[in-house]
């Protein structure tokens, strides 16, 4: 009997898994419905934001396209992150036009080809992709650090999640080099996140 204790990792990854089934079980109709109300909350949020940086979504994550739109339509710079594979970490670009994007690694879409590179320090507020949360601000994302290691360039602008509620989980694991989120924006709700 294996008797070794659990580490941090194996017990996120497990609960990695089964958040990411309770999304993938909402229907493409829930998750659109969702999806608008969370864009509603984070438009609010980013009122008083001048260039605001948001992933850019893949099924099954809430839906960004509408407020990428959004943020576009009220003046905003929108800044769009592109994953760095060798270096594991994000680069910046700030997108005008969402035609520009192209299904690109572990098939985000990104602006290959038209990119007009950002930097971290235009930001203003940070929208992430979240797999499951806690009401601490603690973050599951999908495992490979990308979004740790651009955070950590980043340090004093606020981050903040989308998520579906039912990505919510009782308590993440922190590691020291996680991040923690000072808002999760649901379809029910805005949480302050507290330590």
């Amino acid at each position: 009997m294996n008797t070794a204790p659990v580490g941090k990792a194996q017990i996120k990854q497990v609960m990695r898994l089964e958040a990411k089934a309770r999304r993938c079980a909402l229907s493409p109709e829930a998750i659109e419905e969702k999806s608008r109300a969370i864009t509603g909350r984070l438009l609010a949020l980013a009122d008083g934001a001048g260039t605001v940086m948001v992933y850019v979504s893949k099924p099954p994550e809430v839906e960004t396209a509408g407020l990428i739109d959004a943020l576009l339509s009220a003046g905003k710079r929108v800044v769009i992150p592109i994953i760095e594979k060798e270096r594991r970490t994000l680069r910046l670009s700030y997108l005008t036009d969402r035609s520009v994007l192209v299904e690109s690694t572990f098939h985000v879409p990104e602006p290959i080809g038209s990119e007009v590179p950002a930097s971290a320090d235009d930001l203003d507020l940070i929208v992430v992709p979240v797999v499951g949360f806690d009401r601490t601000g603690s973050r599951i994302g999908y495992g490979a650090g990308y979004y740790d290691r651009f955070l950590s360039r980043a340090p004093d602008v606020p981050v903040v999640g989308a998520a579906f509620s039912c990505q919510e989980v009782p308590s993440v694991p922190c590691e020291a080099f996680d991040r923690r989120m000072d808002l999760v924006v649901t379809e029910d709700e805005v949480i302050a996140c507290t330590c």
